[in-house]
């Protein structure tokens, strides 16, 4: 039977003092904590499979509340994500609730905290990638990598981090909605995709993700990934997720 493997593991790196990140793999999330060493989990391929990284903002109060939120919110949803469409509304739908929990209108402690996400759908013979903010979606292939994702920040070069983002779920003391980046496309045998919050793409080099992807596979490749951007600095919270379609 087909089944995808979903190997992660979340850090808070080494110049942060808590982790805002959280992840959703399926009906599993990881809110705000440390994994000492990769989790790998299996699910059968068939109901659509959510996995995603909510990166909470920096600067901002209550950044782990909102990536925990949303995660929350995404798993609730998962099984129903079974089109663009779907994806599109769950998104709005969070940065709603974001808004809402902040204190809306009124403002409050949590005012214009926010977070972003990126993630992938994964059902039969279809992923759909999607994201709001600059965590990141690749595909890995014999090929290369591939940024199915859209930044929404300013250019910078690796080795350099941004805390600046156009748009997130949540993040302003006004409610402005979102326009999430959404797209479909067939599953290709033998793509694995990586997930991850810009803790690991902003101080590792696409060549070095692409070499660590090549060499190994689920919770080792989760585990080189993370030991990556620990060595390159560690300079914000990284959470990593590999996602692998077999198909026995």
């Amino acid at each position: 039977m087909p089944y995808v493997a979903v190997s992660a593991i979340s850090h808070p790196g080494l110049l942060r003092e808590r982790n805002e990140d959280s992840l959703v793999v399926g009906p599993w999330t990881l809110c705000g904590t440390v994994t000492e060493n990769p989790q790998t989990l299996i699910f059968p391929l068939g109901t659509p499979l959510v996995v995603a990284v909510a990166d909470g903002l920096g600067g901002h109060p209550g950044g782990e509340v909102a990536s925990a939120l949303v995660v929350r919110r995404i798993a609730s949803l998962g099984p129903a994500l079974s089109s663009e469409v779907a994806v599109r509304d769950a998104l709005n739908t969070c940065n709603r609730a974001v808004y809402q929990a902040a204190g809306g209108d009124e403002g409050g402690e949590l005012s214009a905290m926010g977070t972003t996400i990126a993630g992938v759908v994964v059902q039969p013979g279809s992923v759909t990638t999607f994201n709001v903010g600059d965590s990141r979606v690749l595909a890995a292939s014999p090929d290369g990598l591939r940024q199915l994702s859209v930044d929404d920040s300013p250019p910078h070069p690796v080795g350099r981090t941004t805390s600046l983002v156009t748009q997130c779920l949540g993040g302003s003391p006004v409610y402005r909605a979102v326009l999430p980046h959404v797209r479909a496309e067939p599953l290709t045998p033998g793509e694995r995709y990586l997930v991850c919050s810009d803790g690991l793409t902003d101080p590792v080099s696409e060549a070095v993700l692409d070499e660590i992807l090549r060499e190994h596979d689920d919770g080792r490749a989760a585990f080189e990934l993370w030991k990556a951007a620990i060595e390159a600095g560690g300079p914000d919270n990284i959470t990593v997720a590999v996602v692998r379609v077999a198909e026995e």
